[in-house]
């Protein structure tokens, strides 16, 4: 596209009832303008039509709102370009409830025969959903093409939210009747449900450039799945939605930016000013909050978007946009840092999604899994540095590549790792990864890998420089661990069983039974060469249980093979500190990004009168206050000489020294974001 992306977006929801009236009544030009300008926003996501089914312009397509007077879209529209504000335009796009009324049999139908949607009763509020394989695409591409035509100076399309269900509807019947599948088997069913999603990119995309090839356009579905590149195409940029409180915890995002920072496109972060999730109004994200996740975007590489939604009244609230002016008055100051930056990374952690991505993007994929969540949350933690790639990447840059517990390696896979295991590459692998069903390990690990344990629990204790700060003893692991003997790797340590699995006839205590006082003769993990291999699935234990001991083991066991190509190090920042390490080669700078904050888990089980997060049991990450750290040590191995380090946006210079390829210096302060221009 002929133009970057801009720092500072609004995502402005505006999801409107048709029984409210005085729609946009209280608009003001001159008032939107200057709420806009006083908090540093130079896009903003504004709405054409909405899930209620409603259009907010004027149309001959679709309906505009009943309380709705004038064409609302146009006054927003025009009012942001006065003062050189983007404006992207909205469309709904499969969840429609007005053309659900006017046209049930466009409706998606699950198997069971019920009407599929946000809600599976039609007395209970909520969203439906419409079936792409019907007559409502050409009504939705009619719609799309309208808008563009109208609004031609619009910066970006964004259509939401690109969705179907396994749909037995009228339409979805006859399609798979043309292709051969049969809709009683599950797996046509996934197909059918593929082949609907495809329709659609592919006919609303030429729909958008059919008028103009260089509008941006953006489908969202909530995540980006790791390895799907055949829907890239259709897309001109990314929009990776992450709100920390509204379900996705502040682990997703860098998973999502760093696997997104290694495709070459253009990408926004999104998160929300919403204190739980979409569609809250009077809800207030702390501020503090607010501006740790803009800096976290700037720090993963990304440009920013704050979620809001505009009262039915057309009115913007002061105290959001006093704390998003908070957040984006600092993004300001700091974009030139972040612009045509490059991560750097010593680790690549493939995927485990990547690896089954027809099956994520067909159904049974979700934002994450545990092993890419835990591994990714070791790696951060650990403060390593590191990139998310997928199976069609190039690995050769990275100096390890880490597959997380059930990596599936297929012909084309093990060909591309054995190619880089012979290129000098290391290969970090745990759990069920590498193990083919009939082959058995296809790495040389040093060690015999058998099938899995008959024993939930069992423990381990690590060799010496592999062990916990603070554990001597054998330690629970809570999962099943692959039976694994060295023969000429070293081993790693010891497993040891339990007396027994708790059943109805022996059990012991409240949870588990203690280690037998013998080693089983088995080891937790071998290391050959280029190869090392943890035989539990330990970063989905990680996930799950958070063990502080068992990071530290598995941070321990990646420098081990990592040994003396780590470009960083650390004293001073705590695990739930993050650094990244960008490179502007326009610039000629390296650009260091240190990011803290403290999170607290708050929350419980809620109702929010049947909305989106309706009776889950949710656990709030609440950032409060900001403290501030002091004297961070840092050690950096780069090929480049440095000519001088300064704080940004600051200025401020920091002494160093380099000798032998390392530089040594001390970041003076931290608090929220710190960076640091390493200047060639």
């Amino acid at each position: 596209m002929s133009t970057p992306l801009r720092f500072r977006q609004i995502h402005l929801d505006f999801h409107t009832s048709g029984a409210i009236d005085q729609i946009g009544s209280r608009f003001d030009k001159k008032a939107y303008q200057e709420m806009l300008q006083q908090a540093a926003v130079n896009s903003i996501t504004t709405f054409a039509t909405c899930h209620h089914g409603w259009s907010y312009y004027d149309t001959k397509i679709g309906q505009r709102h009943p309380g709705l007077k004038y064409d609302l879209l146009r006054a927003q529209f025009d009012a942001c370009k006065e003062i050189d504000i983007n404006v992207p335009i909205y469309l709904t796009a499969g969840v429609h409830n007005v053309m659900a009324e006017e046209h049930p049999e466009w409706r998606m139908v699950t198997p069971e025969g019920s009407y599929a949607g946000w809600t599976g009763s039609p007395l209970k509020p909520g969203f439906k959903c419409m079936s792409f394989h019907s007559p409502y695409l050409d009504y939705l591409c009619e719609q799309v093409r309208e808008v563009v035509k109208l609004f031609p100076e619009a910066d970006g399309i964004f259509l939401d939210i690109i969705s179907q269900y396994e749909d037995c509807s009228q339409w979805a019947l006859a399609h798979m009747k043309e292709k051969g599948l049969d809709p009683t088997k599950p797996e046509d069913r996934l197909q059918s449900k593929v082949d609907a999603l495809f329709k659609y990119y592919q006919r609303v995309t030429e729909a958008v450039r059919s008028i103009d090839p260089q509008m941006r356009i953006f489908h969202n579905s909530g995540h980006i799945t790791p390895g799907y590149r055949k829907i890239f195409p259709y897309f001109s940029h990314l929009e990776l939605e992450s709100l920390p409180t509204g379900g996705w915890g502040y682990d997703h995002f860098p998973l999502s930016a760093k696997y997104v920072s290694t495709l070459g496109v253009d990408f926004l972060g999104m998160t929300g000013k919403f204190h739980s999730t979409w569609g809250e109004f009077g809800g207030f994200k702390s501020p503090n909050a607010l501006r740790y996740e803009c800096c976290a975007m700037l720090a993963y590489g990304s440009k920013c978007s704050i979620g809001d939604q505009l009262h039915p009244t057309g009115q913007l609230d002061a105290s959001t946009y006093g704390i998003i002016g908070e957040a984006y008055r600092d993004v300001e100051r700091k974009e030139a840092y972040v612009q045509g930056a490059v991560n750097v990374a010593d680790v690549a952690l493939l995927s485990s999604v990547s690896t089954r991505a027809d099956d994520a993007f067909s159904g049974a994929g979700h934002r994450d899994t545990a092993s890419d969540t835990g591994a990714a949350r070791v790696l951060l933690e650990e403060h390593i540095l590191f990139d998310v790639i997928d199976t069609e990447a190039d690995f050769s840059p990275y100096k390890l590549l880490v597959l997380p517990d059930d990596v599936s390696v297929g012909p084309e896979l093990e060909a591309k790792l054995q190619a880089y295991l012979s290129g000098g590459g290391k290969l970090f692998l745990s759990g069920d990864s590498g193990v083919d069903p009939e082959r058995g390990m296809l790495f040389d690990v040093g060690g015999e890998v058998a099938e899995t344990s008959e024993f939930l629990p069992d423990y381990i204790l690590p060799v010496e420089g592999l062990r916990a700060d603070f554990v001597e003893s054998p330690m629970v692991m809570y999962a099943k661990s692959r039976r694994l003997k060295a023969t000429d790797g070293e081993a790693l340590g010891e497993v040891y069983d339990p007396y027994f699995n708790r059943t109805w006839d022996h059990f012991c205590s409240h949870q588990h039974a203690p280690a037998r006082p013998e080693p089983s003769g088995y080891t937790l993990g071998t290391h050959k060469g280029n190869v090392l291999y943890l035989a539990h699935p330990v970063f989905s234990i990680y996930r799950t249980f958070g063990q502080v001991a068992l990071r530290q083991i598995v941070g321990r066991a990646l420098r081990r093979l990592l040994d003396s190509d780590e470009t960083l190090s650390l004293s001073g920042l705590p695990s739930t500190g993050r650094v990244t390490l960008t490179r502007q080669a326009d610039e000629n700078r390296h650009i260091l990004h240190l990011l803290y904050a403290n999170t607290v888990n708050r929350g419980g089980a809620t109702s929010l009168h049947g909305g989106n997060i309706a009776g889950m049991q949710m656990s709030y990450e609440v950032i409060e206050e900001l403290t501030s750290l002091t004297d961070i040590d840092v050690c950096l191995k780069l090929d480049e000489p440095v000519s001088a380090v300064s704080l940004a946006p600051e200025g401020e210079t920091v002494d160093f020294e380099q000798a032998d390829g390392m530089l040594k210096l001390r970041v003076p302060r931290l608090q929220c974001h710190q960076m640091v221009v390493l200047q060639h």
